[in-house]
């Protein structure tokens, strides 16, 4: 996970000490030496500049999709006010980013007190906003009022475009600096909004300046499900590709986007009302939330405050959890399906099969940070645990059959977990999940320094034998896969912990599993799945991704989780020998060596002897490997359900729609 520095409390006026030259003297550590000329005050955004990682968490790839989502952010402010219905962002072939919408256009004329066009103000303050006082926006993402300007500050260039009130007014920026006058323009367009494109600055993002399609697709589809009506559009092109997105009931058409491929259990809870506070400064909170249950194992839960993902939940979360299983208990004992004798549920059982959002809007939240993934407000805890106490229980009362259904799901729930919780106590016994008894079958390697050792997970006993004699074994080791590896999205912890590959697995890699899953006591680092390149190497390879994905997920998002690329072919023409991963690659250098070149085919990795095993595959100076990672966390989701869930239907539909684009098939 990104860390997140703390913010100060008062991040309009920063203070930085003085470095001192060398050749003067050291100062003392007294008051007496800490003087008015150790103090220099940061003006405008150089304290953005200087410490960009308080107001976007990090300068990696994370912060620097989070400028973009700053500017979409007050686009959408236009929205929660009602007065803009369409949003599109583009990426443009030199790797800016464009976000424009319909909204009212930032005022452009001479403020009052700052004396300069209010654009200026906006895009080169702290603190400048139409949100503080709720006369311009009652509900806002951004209410810190740093968004947009700390954007402008941690990009090399910056432009933006208001039409309003008949004019086409453009400003440009450079480092958060204005760059030249406010220039305006008549306008013969019958429109009104901002457009703002920008260019991250490389001084700031040493990491990357490159965008990622997928990240921004995941948030602006997150958007359009939160804001019914609204269209989002995006354009990346660089590649081409595009996506709309227009939800008409808003979150309820996200659930069933999450549960597609579940077997849902009954038609969704849906609620949307707003409580009154008579605290002048809470005012009016808004809940939305949507219940269903479905056939699966897991837990889909999305919070949002004012359309920010709080990742880390809050007091919206703590209010719907206690709530959720407070109400459940109550009105299963009222039907006597849990007696007097028996245990309540636990809220692991209740959410066991859950998809739920929940979504806030309030004038004035209080986020853990600037990068608002936890929300403090404790009104809100109140607000939603009143609206479910109110509705959901009505629900439930109502609905019988959906009652009964829950339940059921709730006592299965629990059984598995007492079943879980013995077969974790007898395997834990019998030492298989202790880092100190390794399974038989792994060939470990000699280092004892989990940055520099990597596991080998390789199908097939003669693979694996191979891979044992060909291997570097001062790093690496070899883990063969003998039997079939259990489908997890089918199955429940109790069943995981009684299958032979599942137990060696977690045994070698010394995390545990699930709730017990500890990523500081991960012996290899690189974790690589060696599969044969057919069909059934890559049905295990799905299985084995299915398990870290819904097991282990740390493991991938950490960049742990690697998939080797063994050659498809092995060219050879007198002395030359070439291995080819790709059949472009093999027609291409086909073409180079000529006739009479030989082509050897490698259907499995078992045809490889030890020394083409290591020239090939886990030679670390020739090897090819991809990282798995994670772009879109609901897609990747969404996918595993649907081609390793129970629900035919939706993996026959989601073959027929991706059948054209399949380039190799193993019939």
């Amino acid at each position: 996970m990104d860390t997140t520095e703390q913010l100060c409390e008062d991040v309009g006026s920063k203070f930085a000490i003085k470095s001192v030259e060398s050749g003067e003297p050291e100062p003392q550590a007294v008051a007496g030496n800490y003087g008015d000329s150790e103090i220099r005050v940061l003006k405008g955004l150089e304290g953005v500049r200087l410490r960009p990682g308080m107001y976007i968490g990090d300068t990696g790839v994370r912060g620097l999709h989070h400028i973009v989502f700053e500017v979409v952010d007050n686009s959408i402010d236009e929205t929660l006010a009602g007065y803009c219905d369409h949003i599109s962002v583009v990426i443009t072939k030199d790797g800016q980013v464009s976000v424009e919408d319909n909204g009212r256009g930032i005022p452009t004329g001479i403020h009052p007190e700052a004396k300069i066009p209010t654009i200026q103000l906006v895009m080169t303050q702290l603190h400048a906003g139409g949100k503080f006082e709720g006369k311009g926006y009652k509900v806002s993402g951004g209410l810190h009022g740093v968004g947009v300007s700390v954007t402008n500050a941690l990009s090399e260039k910056l432009k933006v475009e208001v039409y309003r009130e008949g004019k086409h007014y453009i400003q440009y920026f450079k480092r958060g600096d204005v760059d030249g006058d406010l220039q305006v323009e008549d306008s013969n367009l019958d429109k009104t909004g901002t457009k703002v494109t920008l260019k991250p600055d490389p001084e700031i993002f040493t990491e990357t300046t490159e965008f990622i399609y997928e990240r921004l697709v995941e948030r602006l589809r997150e958007l359009a499900f939160l804001n019914r009506g609204l269209t989002l559009d995006i354009l990346d092109e660089r590649t081409g590709k595009s996506k709309s997105f227009h939800y008409p009931d808003g979150i309820r058409q996200y659930v069933g986007y999450l549960c597609e491929g579940k077997e849902p259990l009954h038609t969704p809870f849906y609620v949307d009302k707003n409580v009154e506070f008579a605290e002048e400064e809470i005012g009016t909170i808004g809940v939305e939330i949507v219940i269903q249950y479905n056939k699966s194992y897991k837990e889909d839960f999305y919070s949002f405050a004012n359309n920010i993902n709080t990742y880390e939940g809050g007091s919206h979360v703590t209010g719907f959890r206690n709530a959720l299983t407070r109400i459940t208990n109550t009105v299963v004992r009222r039907r006597g399906w849990l007696k007097e004798k028996d245990d309540n549920f636990s809220g692991e059982d209740v959410r066991e099969g859950l998809c739920a959002i929940v979504s806030v809007r309030l004038s004035n939240p209080q986020f853990e940070s600037q990068t608002k993934i936890s929300l403090l407000n404790p009104e809100v805890r109140q607000a939603v645990d009143g609206i479910l106490d109110e509705f959901y229980t009505a629900f439930l009362e109502e609905n019988p059959d959906v009652t009964k259904a829950i339940f059921e799901k709730c006592q299965a729930a629990r059984n598995a977990r007492e079943a879980a919780r013995k077969a974790r106590e007898n395997v834990r016994r019998k030492s298989v999940l202790e880092t100190c008894s390794l399974p038989g079958k792994l060939a470990d390697c000699a280092s004892k320094d989990p940055r520099e050792c990597e596991l080998f997970i390789v199908e097939g006993d003669s693979a694996g034998g191979s891979a044992k004699e060909g291997r570097e074994r001062h790093f690496q080791a070899i883990l063969p896969l003998r039997g079939k590896i259990l489908n997890v999205e089918k199955s429940r912890l109790n069943k995981m912990l009684d299958n032979d590959v599942i137990k060696s697995m977690i045994a070698a890699l010394g995390t545990n599993i699930g709730d017990d899953f500890n990523i500081d006591k991960l012996r290899y680092h690189k974790i690589v799945i060696m599969t044969d390149a057919d069909v059934d190497g890559a049905h295990i390879r799905t299985l084995l991704l299915t398990f870290f994905y819904r097991q282990m997920p740390e493991l991938i998002t950490n960049g742990h989780v690697f998939i080797a690329q063994p050659p498809l072919y092995l060219l050879t023409k007198g002395k030359r020998r070439e291995y080819v991963y790709s059949d472009e690659e093999c027609e291409n250098l086909l073409s180079e060596m000529g006739e009479k070149t030989e082509i050897q085919r490698y259907k499995g990795l078992g045809e490889m002897n030890a020394e083409q095993l290591w020239d090939t595959t886990m030679d670390p100076e020739h090897r090819v490997m991809k990282l798995v990672q994670l772009e879109d966390v609901i897609e990747a989701d969404r996918t595993f359900s649907v081609l390793m869930g129970d629900e035919v239907k939706q993996r026959r539909e989601f073959i027929i729609k991706y059948a054209r684009e399949v380039k190799n098939l193993d019939i």
